[in-house]
C-alpha cells in the first residue's frame, strides 16, 4: 500500500514522503496511529495544502519533546525483581515496567515510546531508549535489583553480578579445598592402617 507519512518514521522516511508499505503494517499501525494516510490523489492534495501547518505543528511538538529530553536525560528508576545467585532474573523487565518506573520518578510516557531490543533479564544498570518524538529520543537507566538497598549499592557503582560471580568462584575453591582435605585425611588413614597391618605381621613372624 502507498501511504503519505504524516511524521518522520525511522527506516521509512520524512513527513510528506510517499512510501510503499505492507498492507498489514499500514492498516494495523500507521493509519490507526495517524502516522500516515493513504496516498490517494485527494489526500496528497490535502496534505500539500496544509503542509506548512503540519510542519509548524511538528516543529512545536519537537521543541516540547526536546525540553522534556533535557530533564529526562539519564533519569534513573528502580525495578525490584527476584533473581538467582548468578544475577539472572526470575522473569524479565519489559516496556510496561519501564513506563511504570518512569512514572514513579515523574515522567509519563506510553509503552509504545519505549525501545527495548530484547527484555531485560539480569540485575544491573540498563540503558533504555525512549522516543519522545519521531526526531527526539532520550536514554534513561533502569536500575534492576532485588531490593532497594541493592539498588542503592548499584547506583553507587557496585557490580552486583561481578560479586555474585566471585562468590561462586570462592565456593568452587572452598569445595576443592574440602575435597583435598578429605583426600589427605583418607590418605593418612590408609597409611595408618598400613602401619598397623605391618606391625601385626612383624609380631606374627617374631612369634
Amino acid at each position: 500500500m502507498d501511504v503519505v507519512l504524516m511524521e518522520r518514521i525511522e527506516s521509512l522516511g520524512q513527513m510528506g514522503d510517499v512510501v510503499s508499505v505492507k498492507n498489514g503494517y499500514a492498516r494495523n499501525y500507521l493509519l490507526p496511529q495517524g502516522k500516515a494516510q493513504r496516498a490517494t490523489a485527494e489526500n496528497l492534495a490535502a496534505f500539500e495544502a496544509r503542509r506548512t501547518e503540519f510542519e509548524a505543528r511538528n516543529l512545536e511538538r519537537r521543541g516540547e519533546a526536546e525540553a522534556v529530553a533535557r530533564t529526562m536525560e539519564e533519569a534513573t528508576f528502580v525495578v525490584i525483581r527476584q533473581a538467582g545467585e548468578s544475577g539472572q532474573l526470575y522473569g524479565s523487565v519489559a516496556a510496561r515496567d519501564v513506563t511504570e518506573g518512569l512514572d514513579g520518578v515523574g515522567f509519563k510516557v506510553d509503552r509504545t515510546q519505549i525501545v527495548l531490543t530484547r527484555p531485560i533479564k539480569a540485575l544491573g544498570l540498563h540503558p533504555v531508549q525512549v522516543n519522545l518524538h519521531p526526531e527526539v529520543s532520550v536514554e534513561v537507566i533502569a536500575n534492576v535489583a532485588r531490593s532497594e538497598a541493592e539498588a542503592e549499592r548499584q547506583a553507587a557503582g557496585e557490580d552486583i553480578n561481578a560479586e555474585a560471580e566471585d562468590d561462586l568462584v570462592m565456593e568452587v575453591f572452598d569445595d576443592t579445598d574440602d575435597a583435598d582435605d578429605d583426600g589427605e585425611e583418607a590418605a593418612a588413614d590408609d597409611a595408618s592402617d598400613a602401619e598397623v597391618a605391618e606391625a601385626d605381621v612383624s609380631e606374627t613372624e617374631d612369634g
